[in-house]
C-alpha cells in the first residue's frame, strides 16, 4: 500500500516556522518510508483565508527545498463533499440538530465557570422529537450539527512519536460541532474536525504527522472515522517549538515567518537543516551539517522528542556561518551579486567578485553580512580615530610614501598576492622598517582602522578595482 503524508495549513497568514517544521518532518518522512508528501490547503475559514497567504506558503515551501508529488488540493472545493458525510452521520443517528442559542450557551459557560467546571456542552438537543425540531424551525431558530460523543467512551491510538494515547469522551467537551449554524433544514459550512477526516480519507492518506497541539482533535477525529468506517491513519503529534522562556513560539517573538528568516539572511539549505533537529535526536548523525537527502536516509518519527524544542538564534547562525563557509564559491557569490546590486555596487569583474567572496565568506554569518564586510572593497571608508593615531605616530606617512613610489615606480598594471608580498618585503629590508609597520599602515590607508580581512588579499582586489593607490593618496593628505 502507498504511504502518504500531506501538510494541511490554513492561508490566514504567512507561513510559520512550525507549519514549516510540519511540512519538514512530513516530507523527511515521506523520502525515508518511500512514500507522497501532498499539500493541503484548508481555506474554510473565508473571513480569515485570502491567496496572498496561500501563495506565500507554496512559494516558502519551494524555497525551502519542499516539494510535494501531487497537485494541492483546495478545502473549500469539496464543501458540498463534507455536507454529504455530515447528512449521513444525521441519517444513521450519530449526529443531531442542535439549536442552542448562543445567549444559551453563554448563560450555560457563566454557570459553568461559577461551579469551577470546565467549559462543556450539555448536549440538551441530544434526543429531540421530530415536533421539538420543526417548533425550532419555525420559530426561526438557526441549528448547527453536533456529533454524539459518549461520557463513557474510551479513545485509544498508537503514536508514533509519544506511544500509547488515551482519551475519555467525558474529556472532549461535550458533542461536537460539525457544521456552522444554518437556517431550517439546511447544514451550514463543515468545520475543521468534520471536512479534516472526510479529505484525508480522499486522499487517501496514511499518516498524520501535526503538532502536540492536535491531540484532542485526534481523539475527537477517531470518532468520527470510526463512525464514517473509514480507515484510521497512523498519527503522530511533534513537540511545539518554544522560546527562550520556555513558551509556544509566536509572533511576540518578532520572527516568526520564514520569510523574515530569509530576509534576514538565512539560507534555505541552513534553515531546514536547522529546522530538522528542532525537536528531532537521531541515533545516528555523525555530524549537524546534513543535507536534506542525508537527513531523510536517517530521519525516523520515533527519534522525535516528546518534549517541546527551544528555539536557539545562536544555534541557528552556526548552522547557517557553517553553510555560508562551505558553498561554492561561484554559487555564493550568485546570491551576494544580488545584495550589491541593491546598493548599487557594480564590481570590476566576475573574477573579482568571486575573489571577494572567498575572502570575506569566512566573516559571514548571515548574507545580509556581505553588505558590511564588502563595503570598504566599493566605497572609501572614513579613517577612524585609532587609524589617525597609529599614522601619527608610528612612522606611517614615510612607509606609505615608500609604498606609493614603489607602485608609481613599477607602473604595474595590477598586483597578484606574491607580488604584494614582495613590495612589503623589499621596502621593508632596504629601508629598514617593520613589516608590521608597513602592514597597519597600509591597513589604516585601505580601511580606515587596524582591523580588517587579510590584507594581502585585501591588496590584490584593490589593485585590480584600481584604487590602491586613490586610497594611499587620501590616506597621506589626513595625516
Amino acid at each position: 500500500m502507498e504511504k502518504r503524508l500531506r501538510l494541511a495549513p490554513s492561508p490566514t497568514g504567512l507561513l510559520h516556522i512550525g507549519t514549516a517544521r510540519t511540512a519538514l518532518f512530513n516530507w523527511l518522512y515521506a523520502q525515508k518510508i518511500g512514500g507522497k508528501f501532498l499539500i493541503r490547503i484548508e481555506d474554510t475559514d473565508f473571513l480569515r483565508s485570502k491567496s496572498e497567504y496561500t501563495k506565500n506558503i507554496l512559494e516558502g515551501l519551494k524555497w525551502l527545498g519542499l516539494k510535494w508529488d501531487e497537485e494541492p488540493i483546495k478545502q473549500s472545493d469539496r464543501i458540498s463533499i463534507h455536507k454529504k458525510y455530515i447528512k449521513k452521520l444525521l441519517e444513521c443517528g450519530t449526529a443531531y440538530r442542535c439549536f442552542t442559542t448562543e445567549n444559551e450557551i453563554s448563560e450555560l459557560r457563566e454557570e459553568q465557570k461559577k461551579k469551577g467546571l470546565p467549559p462543556k456542552h450539555d448536549n440538551r438537543h441530544r434526543n429531540l422529537s421530530k415536533e421539538k425540531i420543526e417548533t425550532f424551525i419555525s420559530q426561526g431558530r438557526t441549528s448547527v450539527i453536533r456529533f454524539k460523543i459518549e461520557e463513557k467512551i474510551q479513545i485509544s491510538w498508537e503514536d508514533q512519536i509519544r506511544g500509547k494515547i488515551k482519551w475519555q469522551g467525558k474529556d472532549l467537551g461535550g458533542d461536537l460541532v460539525l457544521s456552522r449554524r444554518a437556517i431550517g433544514y439546511e447544514i451550514g459550512d463543515p468545520l475543521y474536525n468534520l471536512a479534516v477526516v472526510v479529505d484525508d480519507n480522499f486522499m487517501n492518506i496514511t499518516h498524520v504527522v501535526r503538532g502536540e497541539d492536535h491531540i484532542s482533535n485526534t481523539a475527537k477525529q477517531i470518532l468520527i472515522y470510526k463512525a464514517l468506517d473509514f480507515k484510521l491513519p497512523t498519527f503522530s503529534h511533534t513537540p511545539l517549538i518554544l522560546n527562550s522562556e520556555g513558551k509556544k513560539l509566536s509572533k511576540r517573538d518578532c520572527v516568526t515567518s520564514i520569510d523574515e528568516f530569509r530576509d534576514m539572511g538565512y539560507l534555505p539549505e541552513a534553515l531546514a537543516n536547522y529546522m530538522a533537529f528542532l525537536g528531532w535526536s537521531p541515533k545516528s548523525a555523525e555530524s549537524e551539517i546534513l543535507s536534506l537527502d542525508e537527513i531523510s536516509k536517517i530521519f525516523d518519527l520515533s527519534d522525535v522528542n516528546k518534549a517541546g524544542a527551544k528555539f536557539s538564534w545562536e544555534k541557528l547562525n552556526w548552522i547557517n556561518s557553517q553553510y555560508i563557509k562551505n558553498m561554492e564559491s561561484v554559487k555564493l557569490s550568485e546570491i551576494i551579486r544580488r545584495c550589491w546590486d541593491n546598493m548599487g555596487w557594480e564590481p570590476p569583474s566576475e573574477e573579482w567578485a568571486i575573489k571577494l567572496v572567498i575572502l570575506i565568506k569566512d566573516s559571514m554569518t548571515l548574507l545580509k553580512d556581505a553588505i558590511d564586510e564588502s563595503k570598504p572593497f566599493f566605497l572609501l571608508p572614513p579613517i577612524q580615530k585609532e587609524g589617525q593615531d597609529f599614522l601619527e605616530n608610528n612612522h606611517s606617512k614615510t612607509s606609505l610614501k615608500l609604498i606609493l613610489n614603489y607602485l608609481i615606480k613599477q607602473n604595474t598594471a595590477t598586483l597578484d598576492k606574491e607580488e604584494a608580498k614582495e613590495i612589503i618585503n623589499e621596502i621593508s629590508k632596504i629601508h629598514n622598517i617593520k613589516k608590521g609597520i608597513l602592514m597597519k599602515s597600509l591597513r589604516v590607508a585601505f580601511f580606515g582602522s587596524l582591523s580588517g580581512p587579510d590584507l594581502i588579499q585585501s591588496w590584490e582586489l584593490f589593485s585590480e578595482s584600481k584604487s590602491d593607490i586613490l586610497r594611499i593618496e587620501r590616506c597621506l593628505k589626513s595625516i
